[in-house]
């Protein structure tokens, strides 16, 4: 009996357009999240899969040995594609030349991803047999041979390689790279018991075997075995690619914030239109558990109606961005089954969570407000709702972000929203306790409604405000990534390095740089030393510590060290000041971090088996992405001096000053110049495509928005079509009542904005300091043109949905 008469109502609700707004919000809410989740794992496969070409694969494991053969049994379990290579140094010799190298012998199969650049081409191709590939500088140091000694074997030089697409970048080693078939490196002999060899093991596959493979194979890793992938340090667009997929979490956290804030209005609205229903229902005999099962019902209807269009809208939605997205990311399809998992899942948490606290105040409607329509029933503790509501929220935040961060950020914003809100709702009904309708002016009325209105009022304000606040956090973040990077990777940023600089030809050099209008860095001299103290405390390796060494666990490498009288353009001071007398030096904040280090602290090196103390003066940031040189430690020159060194550079060259390279390899033959230009063109390839994917995020929030704050103007249309009809009834003129109105809603948006301005500032500075780590600054333009921006959006919006009301006359809205 009870489903019947709940079918009955909700089909004559849904044709009058009474259930529309709830809908539409429960609608908007899984749309958003399914849309934005599959739009943004498409654009992060993407962007993971442009920046895997820098290790050409998806992932590698590093080892000093010969890897467990179960290891690799696994991933071809799993079905993952491998390949295995390996990489030690050793001396080549051609007629009376010789020179170190970095020796790359390779299987078939390399590369995964990415392909070599030989100076005739690209190509798919590996060494033939008893051939090695060379790096055009070796070329040159050893006269251009035709055949080189390696080891017990003779090899034929037949290509020179341009670039290999997991060379990496390291200015520091400087060896030439010979590439060679894995299959001819017995036959040389290098490779002996204690050899230092890195053997290397390359994988791709699907996301899922590549998660699976790394929880089966990650523990089984020792200290001395690195896991490899895009987001390591070893990917020269790690840093940018892991703010990226920050940023596509945090835009669908904040569409989550968005929907469910659309949800708990329309509720809201929905319940209050159906005070009076339940009390008839009562009046005439309906029993409490008939109510909740009518209602129920309603919910259930409701929301599963608007899961299956909210779907259906996601995933046209991002079909119809796919078709306008470059092929290179519209390639990557990630599976359908998460998104549309997260889309059912907000749908029915936020319907039933944000709805919860609405309908136990409807059913609890007491018969008597047929009599007396103030009457509300229970006034249920605000607490009950909020404690819902942001129970609701979190729990859907961090199912999708699986960041507690970012969770935390946008809740503690919302939170303070919620704060504002009261606490403007409160003074608006205290200032409202003995207002009319005055109809003086426009301006008195407007306030008269607003004041009188202020329970309506601090409810359209969280629409209002919430899409402020997601669309200027956005905005700022977009703007802040788009320009950190901008400043990593400036137009002219270095294509060649130079090292191995000798101190007599950094005269001759910097002579040539001037003659020839090449942009150069400064010279940096770098000398090799190894830290060994820290307070005096012996520094241990990592490999020491496990086998039950006692010491302070340092770096057990040698460090390369510079000095500098100012700090180095692409540093930040953090602490202290930078390098004042000869025993002090500068430190980079990671390796002081790594070492629980801090001002005043003494670090002991060996250098040229002489030792050096010097106290730390300063702690810089450093940005690694510059692709410019960058020290860990700067010395003054006072406390280098005793010691050999040689330098290194970067320059900038233009495609039409190449050929001066070949200027410089003659004049400068032991100046070894490294060409990274073919590695910047890559990284900007992925900043693009990063910046496309901001501003694909951009629009998505920005539509969102929109159809939050046209729904949000639904609120009160009924009381205001009320008190429209008694204004005309007294003689209000058309013009009057449309100035009063324009001017409520725009001083709502003003509102909106200047809260929204708040929110969003103290949302940032959570941001940038506890996720991206940006620089924290105020945006003090906001506080004027985000509250005439709210105003003239919302008194546009609020005046269009109001339009009908407005052009009706007095018995027409008597009538109504």
């Amino acid at each position: 009996m009870e489903m019947r008469i709940a079918w009955k109502l909700f089909k004559r609700e849904l044709f009058q357009g009474q259930l529309m707004l709830i809908i539409l919000a429960i609608t908007l809410a899984v749309l958003s999240v399914t849309g934005l989740s599959r739009v943004s794992e498409r654009l992060q496969l993407a962007i993971n899969g442009q920046a895997s070409k820098f290790i050409a694969a998806d992932r590698i494991i590093n080892s000093p040995t010969p890897l467990n053969p179960d290891i690799v049994l696994q991933a071809e379990r799993l079905g993952l594609a491998h390949v295995a290579s390996m990489q030690f140094n050793s001396m080549v010799y051609a007629n009376d030349n010789f020179q170190l190298v970095t020796v790359r012998a390779v299987d078939e199969g390399y590369p995964l991803k990415g392909k070599i650049e030989l100076t005739t081409g690209i190509t798919q191709a590996l060494p033939e047999q008893g051939t090695l590939w060379y790096e055009s500088r070796l070329g040159g140091i050893l006269a251009h041979p035709k055949r080189l000694e390696l080891g017990n074997s003779e090899f034929n030089l037949s290509a020179e390689i341009a670039r290999l697409p997991d060379a990496g970048f390291n200015p520091f080693a400087s060896s030439p790279v010979v590439l060679m078939r894995l299959d001819d490196v017995a036959q040389t002999g290098v490779i002996q018991p204690g050899s230092r060899v890195n053997y290397v093991h390359q994988f791709t596959g699907e996301a899922a075997q590549l998660t699976a493979f790394e929880q089966a194979v990650k523990p089984l890793l020792n200290n001395s075995q690195r896991w490899v992938d895009v987001q390591s340090g070893d990917s020269p667009i790690a840093s940018a690619v892991k703010r990226a997929e920050r940023f596509l979490l945090l835009a669908s956290l904040l569409g989550i914030a968005l929907a469910c804030a659309a949800i708990g209005i329309a509720a809201q609205r929905y319940c209050q239109r159906h005070f009076d229903v339940v009390a008839m229902l009562k009046t005439f005999g309906a029993s409490s558990k008939q109510i909740r099962v009518l209602f129920g019902v309603h919910l259930l209807l409701v929301t599963s109606l608007g899961i299956i269009l909210g779907l259906i809208g996601g995933l046209i939605l991002d079909g119809i961005i796919t078709a306008y997205l470059p092929q290179t990311i519209a390639d990557y399809s990630p599976p359908v089954a998460r998104p549309i998992g997260l889309g059912v899942a907000t749908g029915l948490i936020s319907a039933f969570m944000f709805s919860a606290y609405p309908l136990m105040r409807l059913l609890a409607i007491p018969p008597l407000r047929v009599l007396q329509r103030q009457l509300e029933g229970i006034a249920l503790g605000m607490w009950l709702h909020l404690l819902l509501s942001v129970s609701a929220m979190a729990l859907l935040g961090y199912l999708y972000s699986q960041s507690l961060p970012l969770t935390l950020t946008v809740v503690a914003g919302v939170l303070l929203l919620g704060v504002l809100l009261s606490l403007f709702g409160f003074l608006l009904i205290r200032a409202g306790h003995s207002v009319g309708m005055k109809t003086t002016n426009p301006m008195q009325l407007a306030l008269a409604g607003l004041r009188r209105r202020a329970k309506q009022n601090a409810v359209q304000l969280v629409g209002f405000s919430s899409a402020l606040v997601l669309l200027l956090t956005i905005i700022a973040l977009r703007q802040d990534l788009l320009d950190e990077w901008q400043k990593q990777l400036p137009a002219q940023s270095p294509n060649y390095f130079l090292v191995n600089i000798a101190p007599d030809e950094q005269q001759p050099l910097e002579d040539y740089f001037s003659q020839n209008s090449i942009q150069a860095t400064d010279i940096y001299p770098v000398i090799r030393g190894r830290l060994v103290e820290v307070n005096g405390e012996t520094l241990i390796s990592s490999a020491q510590a496990n086998d039950g060494v006692e010491g302070r666990v340092g770096i057990s490498r040698e460090l390369n060290l510079t000095w500098r009288d100012s700090l180095p353009p692409n540093n930040d001071l953090l602490e202290g000041k930078f390098n004042q007398a000869a025993d002090e030096v500068s430190v980079e904040s990671g390796v002081a971090e790594r070492l629980g280090v801090g001002l005043g602290d003494t670090l002991t090196y060996v250098i040229d088996n002489q030792r050096l103390t010097v106290t730390i003066a300063s702690i810089r940031g450093v940005h690694w992405e510059t692709l410019q040189p960058n020290f860990f430690m700067i010395f003054t020159k006072e406390a280098l001096a005793p010691f050999a060194y040689t330098s290194m550079a970067s320059f900038y060259l233009e495609e039409e000053q190449k050929h001066l390279v070949l200027g410089l390899i003659r004049s400068f033959p032991t100046v070894s110049i490294i060409d990274v230009g073919a590695m910047v063109k890559q990284l900007r390839e992925i900043i693009d495509q990063v910046s496309l994917s901001l501003t694909l995020v951009l629009v998505l929030v920005l539509l969102a928005s929109s159809l939050v704050m046209i729904a949000q103007t639904e609120a009160g249309m009924a009381t205001r079509q009320r008190e429209l009809a008694v204004l005309r009834t007294f003689g209000a003129s058309g013009w009057l009542l449309r100035m009063a109105t324009a001017l409520e809603f725009a001083l709502l948006g003003t509102i909106a904005g200047l809260l929204a301005v708040i929110v969003a500032e103290f949302t940032l500075y959570l941001l940038k300091t506890q996720v991206f780590e940006l620089v924290v600054y105020m945006h003090w333009n906001w506080w004027a043109i985000a509250p005439l921006s709210g105003a003239l959006v919302v008194a546009l919006l609020g005046t269009w949905r109001c339009r009908q009301l407005l052009q009706k006359s007095c018995s027409e809205l008597l009538k109504a």
